[in-house]
């Protein structure tokens, strides 16, 4: 943690305004570009990752099992595409039927 709190000292220092405004502008303009470079899109990287392993994990669970409840899935009147019983993004895997998953 300490090593941490000195290099941003560091680099808080390097970047500092100065007198000179035209060089301070250019070494924040820098400043960014490393930190860009450097942390944004790394962590960028990590994040799409972590995605992609978290959905291979769990791509072929099994879905919950259903239970009827009466106040869940109440069509008063069809939908206006398809059959009327099919919501608009429809996903026959994660999504039920009133009547349960689609097989």
């Amino acid at each position: 943690m300490a090593a941490w709190t000195r290099a941003i000292r560091t680099i808080s220092r390097k970047y500092a305004t100065s007198t000179h405004e035209h060089a301070s502008s250019e070494q924040t303009v820098l400043l960014w570009k490393r930190i860009s470079f450097f942390v944004g899109f790394p962590a960028i990287g990590l994040a799409m990752l972590n995605c992609y392993l978290n959905h291979q994990a769990h791509h072929h669970d099994e879905p919950p099992e259903f239970i009827a409840y009466d106040h869940l899935r109440i069509r008063t009147k069809k939908f206006p595409w398809g059959d009327g019983n099919h919501s608009l993004f429809h996903n026959p895997k994660t999504n039920p039927l009133p009547e349960g998953y689609e097989q």
